[in-house]
């Protein structure tokens, strides 16, 4: 299987992606940077469950509307059945005990008759983990690692066959056959029911995450792909604590056979940010709060210093270690656990904080007094140190640079110091110190990141790489996207970085490292076009372009082989589908800008 042949489910605490075949090749339980339960994702021995025709099938899938519910349709030469594939969710006020986590997949009989074949083969931590497995005729199959309790159930027999459960059954048009795989780690285990409970249970989910789709606040072009982009997203919300993953998966290469395969089950604060003020625009108010609740909390033991990176409670993560057991997707090695990127330093994430506590900000009108304090302590953190070099947002593992991007950040981070202040949102800030420190970035970054000869602002200051990065400086603020000196920025990157259609590279060391595209880079692309950089036509033809590279259920990874047009990296990623979602919303206020006034009206 290929990156995009993958679908993902999940329920705010973690998440399984189950492959166009039927077989689900990675789960992490109980959370998302828990060792995967199966991971044949990224080893052919480390575990899997399928469930499958036995006979050749054409297979079809979607989500089911406005849902993280996953229907695969897999028609034979003899019948049709569908596979309906979800971790079930309920509204806090659904009474009855559920288990602490459940996948449950549904198989429905459509057309004739139809064989099938299941496998379930549990390998906890690729095999690390020993289990025992036993049988019981009323509680289904269960095995057991220590206080935890894995327990599988189905309407039709399963046997154990050594460490690996197995079944082959026919079905007939109407007929349907339920299974529910459960993880407990507290007594008692909750045992649910299947067959009309079980449909229920599906019904629940589905209202479930349509009434949470309902609530976005956006009716525009290119809907079904911001709406689910936004599903995608809310399956990285760990929902106990508010934290957002990068993505739920570990190791998936950025380029096949390579090195760069890194651990983004964890929380950056900067792709979090970029996450809830996508959110926020959206008008999901409740989980861009929670975002912001969940940092206030986290960061109180190391303020005014942010950490890069944390795990979804907040806590340092577990330290980057190799599996040299694991053989890696696509024999991709070594595979990590853990990310050393917690050790850098990078400035760039003050300004993506504070800029998306203040957007909230200016949402809901007020800033409480600990937020207050915060923003107040970093603001001074980033006039004392936006002058060090740092790794910045790309997390090179050399040596630190002034980088571009992390000194507009640092200018961000003031900036909007300034404004929450002069709006009455935040007191007790020493205005005209934060000003001049913010007047003093602005002149190093135009004397000192502006190549003159090329007419390009360039990765880092008095470097001559070009970075695609550096086009966010019209979304923020810094210039007018209609400005000379973006117009040429534009220019030169789209000429050198730009990698086919809808692809650019995200910087000239990528390029000449043989690095796919990085996808994000397109969207941002975009949004300076929509702000002015260009026309809408323009903008609008860049990101339909974009969007065609995702797989056929709209999701989308890290990184695009603008050869092959192959997913890399790890997959789903949340800051590409950030990255749709403000590109989307830039291109419609554009659109409404350019109506006449009484169409706006």
């Amino acid at each position: 299987m290929t990156i995009e042949d993958y679908a993902l489910i999940g329920d705010g605490r973690s998440a399984a992606l189950v492959s166009r075949a039927g077989s689900l090749d990675w789960l992490c339980w109980p959370r998302f940077d828990s060792p995967p339960v199966f991971g044949a994702l990224l080893d052919p021995n480390g575990g899997n469950w399928s469930i499958a025709p036995v006979a050749p099938a054409t297979v079809t899938r979607r989500y089911v509307d406005d849902t993280n519910v996953l229907e695969t349709r897999f028609t034979c030469e003899t019948g049709t059945f569908v596979l309906i594939d979800l971790m079930t969710v309920a509204d806090e006020k659904d009474k009855g005990l559920i288990p602490d986590h459940e996948v449950l997949r549904r198989v429905v009989c459509e057309r004739g008759e139809v064989e099938l074949e299941l496998s379930f083969v549990p390998r906890p931590d690729f095999g690390r983990l020993h289990t025992h497995a036993s049988a019981d005729a009323r509680l289904g199959l269960r095995w057991e690692l220590g206080a935890r309790l894995f327990t599988l159930r189905s309407q039709v027999p399963i046997t154990l066959d050594g460490e690996r459960a197995r079944a082959r059954f026919r079905m007939r048009a109407g007929e349907a056959v339920d299974f529910s795989f459960t993880f407990d780690e507290e007594g008692p285990a909750v045992l649910p029911p299947l067959g009309d409970h079980a449909r229920a249970r599906i019904e629940r989910s589905i209202e479930w995450w349509r009434t949470w789709a309902a609530r976005a606040k956006y009716d525009g072009p290119h809907r079904h792909e911001v709406i689910r982009s936004a599903l995608a997203i809310k399956l990285m919300s760990f929902a106990p604590s508010g934290a957002i993953i990068a993505a739920p998966t570990t190791s998936l290469p950025e380029r096949l056979g390579d090195t760069r395969n890194w651990d983004y089950r964890f929380c950056w604060l900067r792709d979090a940010s970029f996450t809830a003020r996508a959110l926020l625009s959206l008008g999901y108010i409740e989980d861009a709060d929670a975002f912001c609740s969940w940092l206030l909390h986290t960061t109180r033991l190391t303020r005014p210093e942010l950490d890069v990176i944390y795990d979804v409670y907040g806590n340092k993560p577990i330290a980057e270690r190799e599996l040299a057991n694991v053989a890696g997707y696509a024999g991709s090695r070594p595979v990590r656990v853990g990310n050393a990127a917690f050790h850098q330093l990078q400035l760039d994430m003050y300004g993506e904080v504070i800029d998306a506590t203040s957007q909230l900000a200016y949402a809901v009108g007020t800033l409480d007094r600990d937020t207050q304090q915060l923003l107040r302590e970093f603001g001074k953190y980033v006039c004392g140190h936006w002058q060090l070099p740092d790794q910045g947002i790309w997390e090179p593992r050399g040596r630190p640079e002034h980088r571009t991007h992390s000194r507009l950040l640092c200018w961000v981070a003031l900036d909007r110091i300034l404004d929450l202040q002069r709006r009455g949102l935040l007191t007790r800030v020493s205005a005209d110190d934060v000003a001049r420190q913010r007047a003093a970035i602005r002149a190093d970054i135009e004397a000192h990141a502006w190549d003159p000869f090329r007419k390009t602002y360039v990765a880092s200051l008095g470097s001559a790489d070009l970075d695609a990065s550096v086009l966010l400086m019209s979304w923020y603020g810094f210039h007018p996207a209609s400005s000379m000196r973006m117009r040429s920025t534009y220019d030169r990157i789209i000429e050198k970085l730009g990698a086919g259609p809808g692809l650019i590279h995200r910087k000239e060391e990528s390029l000449r490292a043989g690095e796919g595209a990085f996808w994000l880079c397109s969207f941002w692309a975009v949004e300076h076009l929509a702000l002015g950089g260009g026309g809408l036509d323009e903008a609008r033809a860049l990101f339909e372009a974009a969007c065609r590279y995702s797989n056929d259920i709209g999701l989308m990874s890290e990184v695009v082989d603008p050869t092959t047009h192959a997913l890399l990296g790890n997959f789903p990623q949340a800051y590409t589908h950030v990255g749709l979602i403000s590109a989307a919303l830039s291109l419609a206020e554009r659109a409404r800008q350019t109506l006449p006034q009484e169409a706006r009206s």
